[in-house]
């Protein structure tokens, strides 16, 4: 009977630790399982972290090379994504360094973000500069054209300026005498000399050409100038001569014979328009005074 109760023991004790076998066995199987669940998912979010932040770097890099954001800034993101990616394939991950390792990498991205908010603004700023500066140029080119056509206008001027002195000088010109001015009012349609200046409607200029056989039917043309007393061109019926800048009150032309020759004719003018004092008669060829005399009216 004791026989009989040994070995039934003996089975209760093998039985219970076969299953207690089976249930570490389940255990370890279960807890393998958890394991390797859990390592396949850090090994899944090890490899999103280091694409993200082999993209940040990538991104940190060109704006490197782009030169277009603060240098510091930029070495500081570099050497805080490289130390990450070093500690990524350095270290066994669990779960506490995953969730350390994301907010880092939040932070990162934050810094990247503005790190590019930064770099459109910058080239915001580079393409309004760029406007600008081809503005400039723009400007630039106009008044170096403006400034090349006033040199070559002020090199044709000096051109005609020679040329004209050169003919100045070679240029024979008349030789006059007895230049005389004087006033004249109308009665009957029929000038009277006087010198009262308040009825005076006409001025008249003469002048004497000196005989001269080499200027025999030689068109000229003279230029008569009344000056009033504060020296201002007295005009014929509202009306002056202008040749290159010099006004004149008249353009007297004639046929010279070569012979001395006596040259008279009137300006007129509004009755009432002239004032006491010293007026003067001018006479030129070609913009040379020839002769001058000075009158009185009272």
């Amino acid at each position: 009977m004791d026989g009989q109760d040994k070995k039934f023991n003996h089975k209760i004790v093998l039985t219970a630790l076969i299953a207690v076998i089976i249930g570490i066995l389940i255990a370890f199987y279960y807890s393998y399982a958890q394991s390797r669940s859990q390592m396949d998912y850090l090994e899944q979010e090890k490899g999103l972290l280091v694409r993200d932040l082999t993209l940040m770097k990538t991104d940190v890099d060109r704006l490197s090379a782009l030169n277009e954001v603060n240098e510091i800034e930029l070495e500081s993101s570099k050497y805080r994504v490289q130390q990450l990616l070093d500690s990524i394939g350095r270290l066994n991950f669990t779960v506490e360094k995953l969730r350390d390792f994301k907010t880092e990498l939040r932070r990162l991205e934050a810094k990247n973000d503005s790190l590019k908010l930064k770099n459109n603004f910058l080239r915001y700023n580079n393409m309004l500069l760029a406007d600008k500066n081809e503005e400039n140029q723009k400007q630039i080119e106009e008044l170096r054209s403006k400034r090349n056509s006033l040199a070559e206008a002020e090199a044709l001027q000096r051109k005609k300026v020679k040329e004209l002195n050169k003919e100045l000088k070679v240029k024979t010109y008349l030789e006059l005498r007895n230049a005389e001015g004087s006033g004249f009012r109308m009665r009957s349609g029929k000038p009277i000399k006087t010198n009262k200046a308040s009825i005076i409607e006409k001025l008249r200029g003469c002048v004497t050409l000196i005989a001269d056989d080499t200027e025999i039917n030689s068109p000229k043309a003279l230029y008569f100038q009344f000056l009033s007393p504060n020296m201002r061109v007295i005009e014929d019926n509202a009306n002056t001569i202008t040749v290159n800048g010099n006004i004149y009150s008249k353009r007297v032309e004639l046929l010279f014979s070569g012979e001395e020759t006596t040259v008279c004719d009137f300006i007129t003018i509004p009755q009432g328009s002239l004032e006491d004092g010293n007026y003067r008669l001018n006479v030129f060829e070609d913009q040379k005074l020839l002769s001058t005399t000075e009158f009185e009216l009272k």
